[in-house]
């Protein structure tokens, strides 16, 4: 492939990394993310102490593994939206901090994948505890 102008090529020094080099390092970027939420992002904060409710609770009042897990995971899926979305923000935020249409949809479409998520905690949770009570 011709190179472009303007556009770098090179890629990362670290992708040709492999073994237990690469996973070591993918666990490393991958806590520095979670902390970089956890530090950053109030929503995030919010969630993850919900979820340090909830997921007990998921496993206290399932009545069946299968209760258990898609309480739990659903509570787990907001986690995995906000922490994309919260990635997306700061992407466009990087970009540029000026008011653009584009900028707006995608933050609003990012947020509201997040609103979904907590509608599916909603969902998931009210559909299995309206039977066991």
């Amino acid at each position: 492939m011709a190179d472009k102008p303007g556009i770098p090529t090179e890629e990362s020094p670290y992708k040709g990394q492999t073994g237990l080099r690469r996973l070591l390092n993918a666990t490393r970027y991958s806590y520095e993310g979670l902390a970089a939420a956890f530090r950053n992002e109030d929503a995030f904060r919010q969630e993850v102490f919900a979820a340090c409710v909830l997921i007990p609770l998921a496993i206290w009042l399932g009545n069946s593994g299968t209760e258990r897990a898609l309480m739990s995971c659903s509570v787990l899926l907001v986690l995995i939206v906000e922490l994309l979305n919260s990635a997306l923000e700061a992407t466009v935020d990087r970009i540029s901090l000026q008011h653009h249409p584009l900028a707006k949809r995608a933050k609003d479409i990012g947020s509201a994948a997040v609103m979904i998520a907590l509608t599916n905690v909603l969902l998931v949770w009210s559909l299995i505890l309206a039977q066991r009570f």
